[in-house]
């Protein structure tokens, strides 16, 4: 048989490797970036050290979908060459794609996968569907796997869904969508910094990794932001992030990791404790920004950018947040389904790595469902990679081969037939 690759086109990261092996060999942004030392367009790699500051991106995907073929065909073909080192007409391809994606945009990929890279065969496979599969197999005994029913909440790059699956196929009539991503939320951090602090419009990279090292979810809103109002020792959530400078150090970094983490150790008593100073000092000076250190702090912000997740509207969006989503996607489906998937939630995707976003969403989900319905949220060992291992896991079945279309089948029948095969 031909060799499988596996490849989790998301709009942020591509994660691609061999099936049957458990991790991806390779991960890199989907993109291409320009750092002001350069004058075109570089290729990513994954380890990449250069100084970040102010590049210009490039991104193939938009809001979860193809909108530029030629700029992914460039990618591909640096992956599957440079990274992967496979010849593609003697390797089958099992490839993600997100839900409801227009015909257009499938026979576009179709395209690119068999006329242009000449793949042996080829499989689609929607992300919800993999991440049940990869659960199921984790947990052979599980309520998951025995019912063959789950709710996989998939916070990504470009937007969020609550997609239920059963018996391995995604409920498409179920699935309920936000237009809210960890793009979405970087942007909003990046607006916050740059209307108190220093301007960071440009620096999506930067922003990133702030995002990814300070942000979390907050239990109490209301509470948090009175904390975040006070000054010194007292304010648990202030911490200085230091920008790169191009000289002694190419990324940014948390000035005091500790510092950064001491809400972790928060409790209602240390509340209660400092009550009282804040009382005295309700309204907290703006702190003057020095504009020569390379350095800015972050209080609310930090838990600001992921409650748009839960509250949307917040950011101007006429949207649900995300447990009234969850909601609406189990009310779709047959009521005897109901209590297996409030039961069944997966979290996947790197939205969902905030700390103590599980714990946060079970509190906003609990009162929306009925009591008799037990609410169980899981999150998956590695929310990033949990898609691809599913798609491993499949590629490595002995009913793969018959599941796939193959470059014949395509080139006889045409895109929009071979599609049906994937019950899309």
């Amino acid at each position: 048989m031909s060799n499988v690759i596996v490849l989790d086109n998301g709009g942020g990261l591509i994660k691609a490797g061999n099936g049957g092996e458990r991790d991806p060999s390779t991960i890199i942004p989907n993109c291409l970036y320009r750092p002001l030392s350069s004058k075109k367009f570089l290729h990513p790699t994954p380890t990449t050290e250069e100084d970040l500051t102010s590049a210009a991106v490039r991104r193939p995907i938009d809001r979860g979908y193809l909108i530029n073929q030629d700029l992914q065909r460039d990618i591909w073909n640096h992956l599957f060459f440079n990274l992967l080192h496979i010849n593609p007409s003697n390797s089958s391809l099992l490839l993600t794609e997100p839900l409801f994606s227009p015909p257009s945009i499938e026979r576009a990929t179709d395209e690119l996968v068999f006329e242009d890279f000449g793949f042996n065969s080829l499989f689609i496979a929607d992300s919800p569907k993999l991440v049940h599969l990869y659960e199921a197999s984790r947990r052979p005994y599980g309520l998951l796997s025995k019912a063959q029913c789950s709710l996989v909440v998939d916070c990504g790059f470009s937007f969020t869904h609550a997609a239920p699956v059963f018996q391995n196929f995604t409920l498409n009539y179920g699935v309920k969508r936000i237009d809210l991503g960890g793009k979405a939320l970087t942007n909003f951090l990046k607006e916050l910094v740059s209307y108190r602090s220093v301007s960071v419009t440009d620096e999506s990279f930067i922003m990133d990794d702030v995002k990814e090292k300070l942000c979390f979810v907050s239990l109490d809103v209301a509470r948090d932001l009175k904390i975040a109002r006070r000054r010194g020792n007292n304010n648990f959530f202030r911490c200085t992030y230091v920008l790169p400078d191009g000289v002694t150090h190419t990324k940014g970094f948390v000035k005091d990791p500790d510092e950064a983490k001491k809400y972790l150790t928060m409790d209602d008593e240390a509340y209660l404790e400092t009550r009282k100073d804040t009382d005295r000092a309700e309204i907290m000076d703006r702190k003057k920004v020095d504009l020569t250190k390379n350095e800015f702090d972050l209080t609310n912000e930090r838990f600001l950018v992921p409650e748009m997740i839960f509250h949307p509207a917040d950011l101007g969006m006429n949207q649900a947040g995300l447990a009234e989503c969850i909601v609406r996607a189990v009310n779709s489906c047959h009521p005897l389904l109901h209590p297996l998937l409030y039961q069944s939630i997966i979290l996947t995707g790197g939205s969902t790595l905030f700390p103590r976003f599980a714990e946060r969403l079970e509190m906003e989900l609990r009162p929306l469902v009925p009591d008799v319905y037990q609410v169980k949220i899981a999150t998956q060992e590695d929310p990033i990679l949990g898609v691809w291992r599913g798609g491993s896991l499949l590629a490595s079945s002995p009913d793969f081969k018959g599941m796939c279309v193959t470059k014949a089948e395509y080139e006889e029948l045409g895109s929009a037939r071979c599609r049906r095969r994937f019950f899309h």
